[in-house]
């Protein structure tokens, strides 16, 4: 009964979205606001409505009721109570109802926080925010339902994907669609501006928040992501150019040009084209990453749907919502050309431009490589990859340039630069970049790889650092302070600038972590018995026995491998070869070892019967510093989130 209400509830949702679009639309006609409180009710219900179908849902999963099909195909009466709640999201039909429900969360916040402040534009809002919703609740209801009942009734369930029975996994797709939703909002602005000829920085203003907002959810999801194939698929590297993870990275690049392309129009009036295209785009991406994932298009861990029909809607609804922004894009284009023109190709205009053509190239880069396996098996039926080898060789340049600009871009003044000012802001950064690359070169690292990326990392982390150290002494010295409450003063004065000066810190700190962890890194895979021992740089490794392990839903076998660093005993690793109960799907589990800032990583990929191990150790360097430049922009993008807010924003 409680699932029938659940599903009653969505029913009446769908019916709610379809009238919010009319209300929204009765609204334009008539000019009659009653009509935009009608739309405002509606999506407030519509939130509510898929609230008790998320609960419903859930308590499906915490009673076991097998009888719904959903519930019976991922999760099992052994499944712990922590990864049950997580199964509710761990398939197809479920992640789009967290989907939508998250996106019907998020524009009813956004309607009520600018009920006042934009009432203009309000009737264009809800009835976007409504078409989306309308179009994930049609999937739902006649395409992906979980509310589906299963006669007869089987007594236990078939369990979750074993890869997703990981607390990460917990996690790590709520962040990315509360990402992927969270562009939504400043996507429906924008189309807002475009439908009703406001087409000035309002809307810029008014998203601001919402755009950081996004971007900070889904980097925090494709860092867990990364995180989590890390460990838990024994890759031994945080990115494997998977398909799905890249469908996440593509909005991402997006995103963050149009993050900083903002800029620019709130400055100097320009861009204002760009900026709607780019987070066109952004939304868009999104959606196609939805297209990817749900439509069994790619094959991937990731992968949730094989239902061509399916795959089929997604994409007809993913062209439409394209279509319909990309076409009120075109027919006022003739309203957004720029009044002001750019003074010179050597200011920071220019510098902000370069950069929105580098993340397109990187975004192109990365959706070709994605779809061209795709693309080759439809025309030709042969099946081909592509990984990293293409990655490295056509995204990475790309990648160096984006970092170098992130070093200027700051620094360099509006409007036009004078060959003084170049000299004065970039002659110490440019000089401590080559000397951290001479440094380098000498330590007998020659990957062009490394060493551009070093140089680009010391001339870029040198630019912020003379800088901040200028105006902290400048606020020191104006106010009598010791240097620290004086950087602590010129932080809070201008707490946006500085705050997105943390987040490119951090990026210099992650990228730090992938170069050392991706020239330094060392691999060995060896068979050995117990009592057998390998060694794999600094480090010696024993296996001092295999034994079987129980878990609540799974067995394994495990090795206890000693680790010695010289003579001395650092730690016991213990790698397992996991074996679930339900599915009787093997899993490989790492154990790791922190180090240095780097990561000891082991793992026992099989076991023989006659008691032979296969183990691979890897030594990652500096790896830790990927997840902690992760940690350190996250910390500055909730700075700049909860800034004080100025008179003009």
């Amino acid at each position: 009964m409680i699932i029938e209400i659940g599903h009653f509830s969505v029913v009446i949702a769908l019916v709610l979205s379809a009238f919010g679009i009319v209300s929204s639309f009765l609204a334009l006609q008539t000019r009659n606001v009653d009509w935009v409180r009608v739309g405002r009710i509606s999506l407030t219900l519509i939130f509510i409505l898929l609230s008790i179908g998320m609960a419903s849902l859930i308590y499906s999963f915490l009673v076991r009721d097998f009888s719904v099909h959903y519930v019976a195909a991922t999760s099992n009466s052994k499944l712990p109570l922590f990864y049950t709640v997580a199964a509710v999201w761990g398939g197809h039909e479920g992640s789009l109802l967290l989907w939508v429900f998250i996106l019907s969360a998020f524009s009813t916040i956004a309607v009520w926080l600018h009920w006042r402040t934009q009432p203009a534009i309000m009737p264009y809002l809800i009835g976007m925010e409504c078409l989306v919703i309308m179009g994930f609740l049609l999937l739902i209801l006649f395409l992906s339902s979980p509310f589906d009942r299963l006669i007869p009734t089987p007594a236990d369930g078939k369990d979750l994907n074993p890869l997703l029975q990981d607390p990460a996994m917990v996690m790590h797709p709520p962040m990315l669609y509360m990402g992927y939703v969270g562009f939504s909002i400043p996507f429906s602005f924008a189309m807002a501006a475009l439908f009703s000829g406001r087409l000035g920085e309002e809307w810029i203003k008014v998203t601001q928040r919402w755009t950081i907002f996004a971007w900070l959810c889904l980097t925090t999801g494709i860092l867990m992501g990364g995180y989590w194939a890390y460990y838990e698929l024994g890759w031994g590297g945080y990115w494997g150019w998977d398909p799905v993870e890249n469908a996440s990275f593509m909005p991402w690049l997006v995103g963050t040009a149009f993050l900083h392309s903002v800029m620019v129009q709130e400055k100097r009036k320009m861009f204002k084209v760009w900026n709607l295209f780019l987070i066109i785009v952004t939304f868009s991406l999104s959606l196609i990453g939805t297209f990817l994932v749900r439509s069994g298009v790619l094959t991937s861990v990731h992968t949730f749907a094989t239902d061509p029909e399916r795959g089929l809607y997604i994409l007809i609804f993913v062209a439409t919502v394209i279509g319909i922004a990309f076409g009120a894009l075109i027919l006022r284009a003739h309203k957004l050309k720029s009044q002001v023109e750019m003074d010179s190709m050597v200011s920071r205009e220019s510098v902000f431009l370069f950069n929105n053509l580098f993340f397109l190239v990187a975004a192109a880069t990365v959706f070709l490589g994605t779809l061209y396996p795709l693309m080759v098996e439809t025309w030709q039926g042969s099946k081909v990859t592509v990984g990293p080898p293409y990655y490295n060789t056509v995204f990475m340049p790309v990648a160096l340039g984006l970092l170098f600009m992130m070093g200027v871009g700051p620094y360099i003044p509006w409007r036009k630069a004078s060959q003084a000012s170049l000299k004065k802001n970039f002659l110490i950064p440019l000089g401590l970049g080559l000397v951290s690359t001479i440094v380098l070169f000498s330590l007998g690292i020659r990957s062009v790889f490394a060493l551009a990326g070093t140089f680009v990392v010391g001339f870029a982390g040198a630019a912020i650092a003379i800088d901040f150290g200028k105006i902290s002494t400048l606020y020191s010295r104006r106010e009598s302070v010791s240097l620290l409450k004086g950087a602590l003063s010129a932080f809070t004065s201008n707490q946006r600038r500085y705050s997105g000066l943390l987040t490119h810190v951090g990026v210099l700190v992650l990228v730090v972590g992938i170069i050392a962890s991706t020239v330094y890194q060392t691999e060995k895979v060896v068979s050995l018995k117990v009592g057998d021992e390998f060694v794999i740089d600094d480090y010696r490794m024993k296996l001092e026995r295999i034994h079987e392990v129980r878990g609540k839903n799974w067995s394994a076998q495990e090795g206890v491998f000693e680790v010695y660093e010289g003579n001395n005993l650092l730690t016991k690793l213990r790698p397992q070869k996991r074996v679930y109960d339900a599915s009787q799907t093997p899993t490989t589990e790492s154990a790791i070892y922190a180090k240095n800032m780097g990561h000891i990583f082991l793992t026992m990929p099989d076991v023989s019967p006659d008691g032979v191990a296969v183990a691979r150790g890897v030594i990652n360097p500096l790896i830790l510093w990927v997840w902690g430049g992760g940690g350190i922009m996250g910390l500055g993008v909730l700075l700049n989130i909860f800034r004080p807010r100025k008179r003009d924003e």
